[in-house]
């Protein structure tokens, strides 16, 4: 896999804002621009802690981004700033092919140092500035650029042929890190946010995430055959064939790279998968374990956004607005905005953790709310059964074709037998009548001037009997595999109703039903847990962002500077009790939702048991359909074969009478001696 072409990654366009002293720099799409956004950065955060150029203020100056958007604010250029340094890095980290060890580590770091910016911007500036700067594009474009950082991790890491599991968990955190992103670009608001690229962007993550999924899935299998554990070989390199397809069907309208790389892992998936079944239905006979009873892959996340600090003089030089004005309240100002930093993490420290034990919680469970019951599927014929029964509709004939043809073909195939035997009859009866006869005069050898071509006759009638019995094998198992479906033919050349009273569906009590309600009642508690947790986070954020106390500062006296944080702060004790609370209330859910999921159990089985036979059955009914023009194939085939084979036992039967008669003929005059 190591040679496997790369994929294409996802790039941001810069914010244009005209012509300015040093655009030349900053256009260059090299170090020297990020170089040169990194120190304009850093300057503006020395200016605006000096002068008064925040919205609002005495010395704000309109400062636009392109014709769209503009603000009388220095935190929307150092906004600005900021994006388009993550959008440099992107485009570098995009740029280069990535074919040698070198330019994958450049790209991981680009991407990493976008990743970085997008996260500074995002915690430390407002979000009205303009739709690009919204907190969900920007948590969109952070786990973008992450999951592309581990992506170029994955390929070094092939490239190295690092430990078959570890590729797996690096190849499943590259899958988790695009979920996330995917979940947002399936958001309503960041859709109508990014407009048109929106639909490209989901198209190549989308496909990504079965993509790398598929290979995550290839090197546990990897791992299984090194373990020599056969059975667990053969459903991991099968589920890496299937997520691989589903990539496959994602890809059309991508780039010839894609398609490239698409079909140089299918080669070597393929392959994997093909060899292992073998070795295991012939040598191993492992029993093969349902993929769902084996422990799933857990991502390793070993890239992070690498933080942005516009103070750091070795980035942003020498600070030239340091004599401008005293940096005390620059310094309180920084030791306020610490305090809040600290505030936030350690709200997030137990969000994170209640989080990371609700998902863990969840992940065992594997319980969907949308699908718990799955009910509504059986109320509806699915499509692929819908697109196979009108099919049907449009030709009646298709079960009387199939039988006619089968018919011809066994009445020809019988033709053909009975020929077969009345010329071994002949040949039989034939050498009977000669050994009489030499019984009869004594062992006398056969009289010179027999007829000739008996012999002939003999061999060509054991050719066509070879012939005749291994056609007759496959043609007992055409017959065989005709009778196996024509029912089903039947079924769905018939009415749409008994085709949906062929598919089985589930019966629920009304103790079944209680116990189904009152477990999506619970799991409907924890989605509102969730979204309430998030909201308050999302509160708290906007509250800590919005929060500036520099006005107060130049006012307070540096002795009072530890009691005003204190009454600054507490503006935020409320929020956090709801937190707790919300926080504290996940025992008391997850305790019921564990009682619920006991009660629901017996029904999970009956609905699993119930869907098992539904998608087997739907599966059977497909098959029939698709076998259909294979057997009117193979039935053609068969009436060539025994046609063009009559005709040959037709001739060889007529020179059998004839050899025959002739033998006995020449039999009868010796005798007549």
């Amino acid at each position: 896999m190591e040679a496997v072409p790369r994929m294409p990654m996802i790039w941001l366009d810069l914010k244009e804002a005209g012509e300015f002293a040093f655009n030349a720099a900053v256009k260059k799409v090299d170090f020297e621009g990020c170089s040169t956004l990194r120190k304009y950065l850093g300057q503006l955060h020395f200016l605006q802690s000096r002068i008064p150029m925040g919205a609002g203020q005495d010395a704000a100056v309109p400062i636009f981004s392109g014709k769209a958007v503009t603000h009388e604010d220095i935190k929307y250029e150092q906004a600005c700033v900021l994006y388009n340094l993550g959008a440099l890095h992107s485009m570098l980290g995009a740029m280069d092919k990535r074919v040698s060890e070198e330019g994958m580590k450049v790209s991981c770091t680009h991407f990493q140092c976008a990743a970085g910016a997008f996260t500074y911007l995002r915690d430390h500036f407002p979000h009205s500035y303009s739709v690009d700067m919204s907190h969900q594009i920007l948590s969109l474009n952070i786990n973008l650029m992450l999951g592309q950082a581990q992506e170029c991790l994955l390929e070094k890491s092939m490239l190295d042929n690092r430990k078959s599991f570890l590729v797996a968990r690096i190849s499943a955190q590259v899958v988790d890190y695009y979920k996330e992103a995917c979940r947002a670009l399936e958001n309503s608001e960041t859709a109508s946010l990014l407009g048109k690229i929106q639909k490209d962007w989901k198209k190549l993550v989308q496909m990504k995430i079965y993509y790398f999924a598929a290979v995550a899935h290839l090197h546990m299998g990897k791992q299984a055959e090194e373990q020599q554990k056969f059975g667990e070989r053969v459903i991991y390199f099968q589920s890496a064939l299937d997520k691989l397809n589903e990539a496959i069907k994602l890809a059309k309208g991508q780039p010839e790279t894609v398609q490239e790389a698409l079909r140089f892992t299918m080669d070597v998936i393929g392959g994997k998968y093909n060899s292992a079944k073998k070795d295991n239905d012939f040598i191993y006979h492992e029993a093969v374990p349902a993929l769902d009873t084996l422990q799933s892959v857990k991502g390793a996340p070993l890239v992070k956004a690498l933080p942005v600090n516009p103070t750091d003089p070795t980035v942003t030089g020498p600070d030239i607005f340091a004599k401008l004005v005293p940096m005390a309240a620059h310094e309180a100002s920084s030791l306020y905005s610490e305090e809040k930093a600290k505030l936030l993490r350690d709200v997030m420290a137990k969000i994170e953790a209640k989080n990371e034990v609700l998902d863990q919680f969840m992940d065992s469970m594997q319980l969907d709310p949308e699908t718990v019951d799955n009910l509504d599927m059986y109320n509806h014929i699915p499509p692929v059964l819908m697109e196979k029964c009108a099919a049907l509709s449009v030709r009646p004939d298709t079960v009387r074709n199939l039988v006619q043809s089968m018919q011809v073909l066994s009445g020809v195939f019988t033709d053909v037998e009975a020929s077969l035997k009345e010329i071994r009859d002949l040949l039989e009866e034939d050498e009977a009548q000669e050994r009489k006869l030499q019984e009869l005069l004594g062992r006398v050898p056969p009289a010179p001037g027999s007829p000739p071509g008996l012999a002939e006759v003999s061999k060509e009638c054991s050719k066509y009997l070879e012939l005749h019995e291994k056609a007759s094998f496959t043609n007992t198992e055409l017959h065989r595999a005709m009778n196996l479906h024509l029912g089903n033919l039947r079924l769905l050349g018939g009415p749409l109703e008994q085709v949906r009273a062929a598919l089985p569906t589930p019966t629920l009590s009304e103790d079944d039903k209680q116990v189904l309600q009152n477990l999506k009642r619970i799991l409907a508690k924890v989605q509102e847990m969730r979204d309430q947790r998030m909201s308050l986070e999302q509160q708290l954020r906007e509250m800590i962002q919005k929060d500036d106390i520099t006005t107060s500062l130049v006012t307070t006296d540096r002795s009072e500077m530890k009691k005003l944080f204190e009454e600054q702060l507490r503006k935020y004790d409320q929020l956090k009790v709801y937190l707790e609370q919300n926080l504290a209330a996940q025992e008391n859910v997850l305790k019921a939702l564990t009682d619920a999921n006991v009660k629901y159990a017996a029904v999970r089985k009956g609905l699993a048991e119930v869907e098992h036979k539904w998608n087997t059955t739907v599966q059977t009914l497909v098959a029939s359909y698709e076998a259909y023009e294979d057997l009117m194939k193979k039935s053609q085939e068969g009436k060539d074969f025994y046609t063009d084979l009559e005709g040959k036992v037709a001739k060889l039967l007529e020179r059998a009478r004839a050899v025959c008669q002739s033998s006995q003929a020449q039999r009868q005059q010796l005798l007549e001696r």
